[in-house]
């Protein structure tokens, strides 16, 4: 096989042993395929397998005696692969470097060879198999492996000729990096040159047409405007032109095609889209077009897009647009063959353009694209709503009043229904689950009148604009306006956000899915291939994927079929699992103890809650989710006040009450209190004896780093302490990111929104002073998590984190850039510089003192002046996403909890044979936490013995780390190696 790029590095040169013809001829199957080795030399004995940095000997030594006890050997480590460590039971084996171990998991499930993966198959870092001779092979992603250096044979009888796992390894010369890539891990696609920007000097075969000229790609934006358009657009230009590619913007959607020409199709440059990520709306216009769904309005736009050079299409828009976007690649051939017998073309175009490659990416408020979990512009929009909301109410709260709200979302109630969860809103209509006539009003009557019997003062009911009822009667903010006056006699008001929900700038998590999908876009036009189907890129958790674009949009074509079919099952089930979990969710919390729980009395629980460590967005959203939760299943929530030592100090243990909770939903801060105490800190003892008293069955922790301590030493004071022989949860919260065994916080989009505001007014403010550039100082710790993606979403011409330091080379190629950049500037507006430091990335050297160094450097050429948004960074409401976030884990906790309630019963009842090393009851004591595409549980002892860098309160492998290559390179950035 063909190899570009080797996988595997460390060894240069091992020799196996094969002792029979079938294992010899396996083992060169196995090798080729699982390393990717090509076979240099061969005959009928002897086989080489290289890649140019590894050499694997081959050889065949027939001996039937070795060969039945290599078999035998085979059949025992596979006995034990579930049970054992396989390396505990050899005395030598084989470890390659590679640099990318995730699709060397893949080849071993693809050839079906039991494996050993160390943390986690989730998270690997190092995998283990058995060769068809009986030898533990491994590939690791960390910096050394565990043993290369190779030794020459000597006549040794083992299967393979290398040092025991116990010797001091070696590293290949060759310098391959090894990573592991991570759900954004675009950049592998790119290198970076020493030019300005930083683009490749050379095109690749992939970014060149069949005439050998540079391909170009084109970007449109269609249908209604979403926040985060523009940052799609951006991405979009600078990663084509990156990729030697020529980049062309397609003015107001279909219309710009169907009118054609240099006015409507144009090319840009680098700088023409510097500065889009903070814009609002979508600079290249948008528009419908009635004559592109025509037939002679597509012939116009295949001709002018031919008469443009364009190669490739990009569709940032809703499932309209990308409708038209794949009918226009399906009738290419045909519309360029027309063009061509009507003389509109000529051969040479007609040959050159036959195929045309479209990707979409969706841009939607609505959120309303089936297989993708957001679409871009949804949590801006529901960042509006939720902040109209949160003012509307504290009106409401004034005078006792209700509000109805409209907000937008067409067929889809994804709006309505995360922004009810996130407000705690009394009552919802979304067209998903509409209910009789007549019968949604006795509904909304009972529980508001439940809410308002307890003490609540406000009353918000909201209305999807789609909303209907079971006979598809559209049901509106008028009607639910009349029933709430007339029914329950409330002074009620009606409230319609219209367009606003479009407007302003993109929240955080907007400007970074678009430029992601941006980047992604780009890859995935420059390797379809006419064979391949138009794709659509998505994201699922926190993972960017690609889906067919076809089957995507007829899915979500199917959801309205089944609403007018009054199908509304079916047009649920239609929806993602996400929106039908978030439903249940909202159902659930908002019932809490007004309706009749669903467990019996034998299976309602006692759980506790605690929040440990710096106060982060989501941490009352969490403890409001999960005492509502527990109440409409019948346990009896508890909140631990002040943390740890609140509890030893003062027994600050209450039991949790809905009307007492009335609006944590929506606030900031840690309304029970928190700290960063640990238990072995504040009297591990005390707490097992508040534990034993209040009868615990379950914890759930939500905090940062303390609180993964805390889960630490809980778990291991079991043995010791039979209170604590119950079911903990760790919910990830701080702004830091740094907990490991999740990619995701809480707190984390509320801080980085913050930063981000903060940094969009500091540039506009280095933009009004010619040549001036910001140092901001960020906060996190060890983790760069929140300056990498501040930098990101504001385009920060550099950052620094404490992963990377601040090398003086890399900060003097940064001056020399910024310096380059502030002569083309050309006197342009707009043209504001900031430079993100966590504030631990050097010890050294301060924000100010930064500032100072590049001010001297500068020579005049600018000045720079150090920025600190200290503690706003903390956030003050927490954003739609911590909140939603929070209720779905907290729910997800107390569901771990109760399905744990079995496996912890039998520990709890017996405490001399009690076994804390048993892996199901080790595993009751879980961080709950979000990787790549799957929300999942993972043991404390798994994360803190395996996966954690304990002194620097870091997790092992950085999952946001190759994020920063892309924020590189979209400013241009030159790196020093």
């Amino acid at each position: 096989m063909s190899v570009t790029e080797p996988i595997v590095n460390g060894t240069s040169s091992v020799t196996i042993n094969a002792y029979s013809k079938d294992s010899f001829q396996k083992a060169v199957e196995f090798y080729a395929k699982f390393l990717e080795l090509e076979c240099s030399s061969k005959n009928d004995t002897f086989v080489i397998l290289s890649n140019g940095l590894v050499s694997l000997n081959i050889v065949l030594l027939e001996d039937s005696k070795k060969d039945k006890q290599a078999n035998e050997k085979i059949k025992f480590l596979e006995s034990i692969s579930k049970t054992q460590d396989w390396r505990s039971h050899v005395s030598q084996s084989l470890v390659f470097n590679t640099i990318d171990i995730v699709s060397l998991q893949s080849a071993l499930q693809t050839l079906q060879f039991p494996s050993q993966v160390y943390p986690s198959p989730l998270s690997p870092m190092e995998i283990y198999t058995i060769d068809p001779v009986g030898n533990i092979v491994g590939v690791t992603s960390t910096k050394n492996a565990v043993s290369t250096k190779p030794i020459n044979n000597n006549g040794n009888d083992s299967c393979v000729s290398i040092l025991s796992s116990s010797t001091t390894t070696t590293r290949s010369p060759s310098g391959l990096p090894t990573r592991v890539h991570s759900l954004t891990d675009l950049s592998y696609r790119m290198n970076t040159t020493d030019a300005y920007p930083s683009l490749p000097k050379q095109s690749s075969s992939a970014s060149t047409n069949v005439d050998g000229e540079k391909k170009a790609i084109a970007v449109m934006t269609s249908g209604g405007d979403a926040p985060g358009m523009n940052s799609n657009v951006r991405a979009i230009v600078r990663s084509t032109l990156f990729k030697g590619c020529r980049a062309f913007v397609v003015m107001e959607g279909y219309e710009g095609l169907v009118r054609g020409g240099p006015e409507y199709i144009k090319e840009v440059g680098w700088e023409d889209v510097r500065g889009w990520s903070t814009e609002g709306g979508t600079n290249i216009g948008t528009a419908r077009c009635l004559e592109f769904r025509q037939r002679e309005g597509r012939l116009l736009g295949a001709q002018h897009l031919i008469e443009a050079g364009v190669d490739a299409l990009i569709v940032c828009g809703g499932d309209g647009s990308l409708t038209g976007a794949d009918l226009f690649r399906s009738e290419w051939p045909s519309l360029i063959k027309e063009l061509l017998d009507t003389n509109r073309i000529s051969q040479k175009q007609y040959t050159r353009y036959q195929h045309l490659n479209i990707c979409g990416t969706v841009g939607s408020i609505d959120n309303d694209m089936s297989t993708t979990d957001a679409t871009i512009g949804a949590y801006s929009a529901l960042d509006r709503i939720c902040q109209a909301i949160d003012y509307v109410e504290a009106t409401a709260n004034s005078h006792s009043r209700a509000f109805v709200v409209e907000v937008m979302g067409r067929n889809c109630g994804w709006l309505a229904l995360l922004a009810g969860i996130a407000t705690s809103a009394d009552y919802i209509f979304i067209p998903e689950k509409p209910a009789s006539n007549g019968e949604w009003e006795d509904q909304m009557c009972e529980i508001v009148s439940k809410h308002r019997s307890k003490g609540k003062r406000t009353t918000i009911v909201i209305v999807a604009e789609g909303a209907i009822d079971a006979d598809l009667n559209p049901i509106t903010p008028k009607q639910v306006h009349k029933v709430l006056v007339d029914r329950l006699g409330l002074d009620t008001r009606i409230t319609t956000l219209g367009h606003v929900q479009r407007g302003g700038t993109a929240v955080a998590y907007d400007r970074m899915l678009a430029t992601l999908q941006g980047v992604e876009a780009v890859n995935a036009v420059l390797e379809s291939t006419p064979e391949t189907p138009s794709p659509l890129i998505a994201i699922n958790e926190n993972k960017i994927t690609r889906k067919p674009l076809v089957e995507s949009v007829k899915l979500t074509k199917s959801v309205a079929d089944a609403i007018k079919a009054k199908d509304f099952k079916k047009a649920m089930s239609l929806r993602d699992t996400e929106f039908v979990e978030h439903l249940n969710n909202y159902m659930a919390i908002n019932t809490a103890d007004h309706v009749e729980a669903r467990l019996p009395a034998e299976k309602r629980l006692k759980i506790a809650i605690v929040n440990v460590g710096a106060p982060a967005g989501g941490i009352n959203s969490a403890v409001y989710s999960m005492a509502t939760y527990c109440m409409s299943q019948g346990h009896k929530p508890y909140a631990i006040y002040n943390g740890w030592s609140g509890l030893t100090r003062h027994e600050s243990i209450r039991s949790l009450n809905w009307k007492d909770m009335i609006g944590w939903q929506s606030r900031g801060g840690s309304e029970i209190g928190t700290n960063r105490v640990t238990p072995e800190e504040a009297d591990i003892g005390m707490i097992a004896y508040y534990f034993q008293k209040y009868q615990f069955d379950g914890l759930v922790i939500v905090g940062g780093f303390e609180a993964f301590e805390s889960l630490n030493q809980l778990q291991k004071a079991r043995d010791s302490y039979p209170a604590f022989r119950i079911p903990m949860v760790l919910i990830p919260a701080t702004l830091s990111n740094n907990v490991p065994g999740t990619e995701y916080s809480l707190g984390a989009d509320t801080a980085l929104n913050a930063l981000m505001q903060y940094c969009d007014i500091v540039k506009q403010s280095a933009s009004s002073t010619r040549g001036r550039a910001f140092v901001v100082d960020v906060q996190g710790g060890n983790s760069g998590y929140l300056a990498t993606c501040a930098a990101l979403c504001v385009g920060a011409q550099a950052s620094y984190v404490p992963e990377e330091g601040i090398s003086l080379d890399q900060l003097q190629q940064d001056i020399n850039s910024l310096a380059e950049a502030f002569e083309r500037s050309e006197g342009r507006n707009g043209f504001g510089k900031l430079i993100l430091k966590t504030t631990n990335a050097s010890k050294a050297l301060a924000a100010e003192d930064l500032a100072n160094i590049i001010t001297d450097e500068a020579n005049g050429k600018f000045d720079c002046k150090p920025a600190y948004p200290g503690h706003v960074q903390q956030g003050g409401l927490p954003s739609p996403i911590d909140r939603t976030r929070a209720t779905r884990l907290a729910i997800r906790a107390v569901d771990f909890i109760e399905k744990s309630q079995d496996i912890m019963a039998t520990s709890r009842a017996a405490n001399d044979f009690y076994n804390n090393e048993d892996k199901q009851v080790e595993n009751t004591a879980a961080v709950l936490g979000i990787k790549g595409s799957h929300i999942v549980f993972t043991g404390i002892r798994q994360l803190y013995d395996f996966e954690t860098a304990v002194s620097k309160r870091m997790p092992k492998v950085i999952h946001w780390q190759d994020t920063r290559a892309i924020a590189d390179h979209l400013v241009g950035r030159k790196r020093v190696d």
